[in-house]
């Protein structure tokens, strides 16, 4: 854990998010204790409600809070079973507020310069982005993507609706004995199921949703589907690309349709000033980078080798490798998805933007890589079953494999209930890893939220010409790892407004009024990401004057002038000079 984080201000306030995962109102008293705590560096927002009326929380960090400047932005549990996402965000959160209030202690080995420049920086912390699906899973476990709102005209088909039938509190999976049945128990694993195989002697079962059949014909049993009960995906349902169904399962009516997307957008489309969105899942143990639409090849130059330092630390740091949405995270080659965050927050925010799967259970059994990244999900042999099943034994206090209990189906007559719990070691790591967990991640990002552009006014110097004139020097200077524009694929964005210069004289004048108000430009960052060739022994170079300009302007008489040099993009800064 950060020294940050056992300071005293902030053990006292802290609900014990980093070894648990907290209900919708201990994650809210966790917000306002620190809203309320530290009104100076954090402010608590409701950007909306959710379908159920909850308040979607967004946490801001930083001295001076109103103030705008480069921001990144956190989101997590946008899938409602994702809960570590909410963990890792908050541990972000409070990371952040021990640096505000103790600048000289550790944070995450950074070197003071490195920690000034993020102390200078806005953190927007979205821990719950579906907080009404979220209370499902925690209470009642069973199966729900992002939202509990279902507004389907549909509904003559028959369906699966979850249930607890055993009255354990849960809603886990239920079995039926079947000769067609598609699964058979393990011998190595009792009580564990896994795909038939031609070997297998029996018995064989079916395999279904804890609960019952909505619209039941008394005979035919439909099939279970992914999205049935609760159909929307917020991760399909944002603007970029977007495609309804059938083309995209679970985007929802139109984009933004769900009020927690609507928020989100409305929220970060007043902010242009946000450069860097992590988005928090689980599970499987990587980042996903863009493109989700087209190979790397595609890609422009300078934004692939940024992504390439990124994935250099991020492998360093946390042990995850980063991969191409496209090439290596689409469900099938070469279709991709439509209506994700991460796209929308790269192609029309302009952001640095990733998916971050947390938790890697997959290396925690041994299992190797595959060639595209999101086939382990499927590709999960009979062995790696038995030493999930072992491993959960072993290192997961048994949380995942339950046994089974016979209960009597209203509709279906003896079945048994019960079998897995993919909660706590399959959707999300062990209380027992979270709080390493969320050190490595908060380590990563806080180097990507020490990329941001940092504007300063060099010098301003009044030189006086005689009879009265005054020539005033300007120069603005681009201190930070990022240009200004962030990305060269977003420049052209309407809100990726170049730099501008404003002169307001108080007691003097301009000699030529045109020059209140100048265009600086955009202006370059020091960084380069990685292996863009520039580092080639051969050629070693460095850009010219291109972090940095000089604007003169003339005045007549005596007084103060304000000098104010910013753009939405960067939010402003000002100094005022005697003359």
């Amino acid at each position: 854990m950060s020294e940050l984080s056992t300071l005293p201000e902030l053990e006292s306030l802290a609900r014990g998010f980093r070894s648990r995962y907290l209900a919708y109102d201990e994650l809210t008293a966790q917000l306002r204790g620190w809203a309320d705590a530290f009104p100076s560096l954090v402010r608590l927002d409701s950007i909306g409600q959710s379908a159920e009326g909850r308040d979607l929380w967004v946490l801001t960090v930083g001295r001076d809070p109103a103030r705008v400047r480069p921001a990144v932005w956190v989101d997590g549990n946008m899938h409602a079973s994702e809960l570590c996402g909410s963990s890792v965000a908050l541990a972000i959160a409070e990371d952040v507020i021990g640096l505000l209030l103790a600048p000289e202690r550790d944070l995450h080995g950074l070197p003071r310069h490195v920690r000034a420049t993020i102390e200078e920086v806005l953190f927007y912390v979205m821990p719950r982005m579906s907080p009404d699906g979220a209370e499902v899973v925690l209470t009642k476990g069973g199966y729900v993507r992002s939202s509990t709102r279902d507004e389907r005209p549909n509904r003559a088909a028959p369906r699966w609706v979850t249930r607890d039938l055993d009255g354990d509190g849960l809603a886990l999976l239920m079995r039926k004995q079947d000769p067609t049945g598609e699964f058979a128990e393990l011998r190595e694993a009792p009580g564990v199921l896994a795909v038939r195989t031609l070997e297998d002697e029996g018995p064989y079962f079916k395999v279904y949703p804890e609960g019952v059949i909505e619209g039941w014909d008394g005979s035919t049993i439909p099939s279970p589907t992914f999205l049935q009960e609760y159909p929307l995906d917020l991760n399909r349902n944002f603007p970029w690309s977007w495609a309804p169904e059938p083309d995209q399962v679970g985007a929802g009516d139109f984009p933004t349709s769900a009020p927690e997307s609507r928020a989100v957008v409305e929220f970060v489309t007043k902010r242009p000033h946000i450069f860097a969105w992590q988005n928090l899942h689980t599970f499987g143990g990587t980042y996903i980078r863009p493109l989700g639409h087209e190979p790397d090849d595609k890609m422009v130059g300078s934004d692939r080798a940024l992504y390439r330092q990124l994935e250099r630390w991020f492998e360093t740091l946390t042990g995850y490798p980063m991969v191409s949405g496209f090439e290596e995270f689409t469900y099938e080659p070469s279709k991709p998805l439509h209506g994700d965050l991460s796209d929308y927050a790269y192609h029309q925010r302009g952001c640095i933007s990733y998916v971050c799967e947390l938790w890697d259970i997959f290396r925690q059994i041994g299992m190797q890589r595959t060639k595209r990244f999101v086939d382990q999900y499927t590709h999960m042999t009979r062995e790696d079953v038995v030493r999930l099943a072992r491993w959960d034994a072993e290192h997961n206090a048994g949380r995942i494999v339950r046994p089974w209990r016979r209960v009597v189906h209203p509709q279906l007559g003896e079945v048994e209930v019960g079998g897995l719990d993919t909660r706590i070691g399959v959707s999300n790591p062990p209380y027992e890893r979270v709080a390493a967990i969320c050190e490595a991640h908060a380590a990563a990002f806080m180097r990507v939220a020490a990329l941001a552009p940092r504007v300063v006014i060099a010098r301003a110097e009044a030189v006086e010409l005689g009879a009265g004139a005054t020539r005033l020097d300007v120069v603005v200077e681009n201190r930070g790892y990022l240009p200004t524009f962030i990305l060269e694929s977003s420049k052209q964005l309407a809100h990726n407004e170049p730099l501008w210069l404003d002169i307001r004289p108080t007691g003097c004048e301009l000699v030529s009024p045109a020059d209140a108000h100048r265009e600086i430009g955009h202006l370059d960052g020091w960084g380069r990401g990685l292996f863009d060739g520039t580092a080639m022994l051969a050629y070693v170079r460095s850009r010219g004057t291109t972090a940095s300009r000089t604007l003169r302007v003339t005045l007549t008489g005596h007084g103060s002038v304000l000098i104010r040099a910013g753009s939405c993009r960067t939010g402003w800064i000002e100094q005022t000079v005697r003359l």
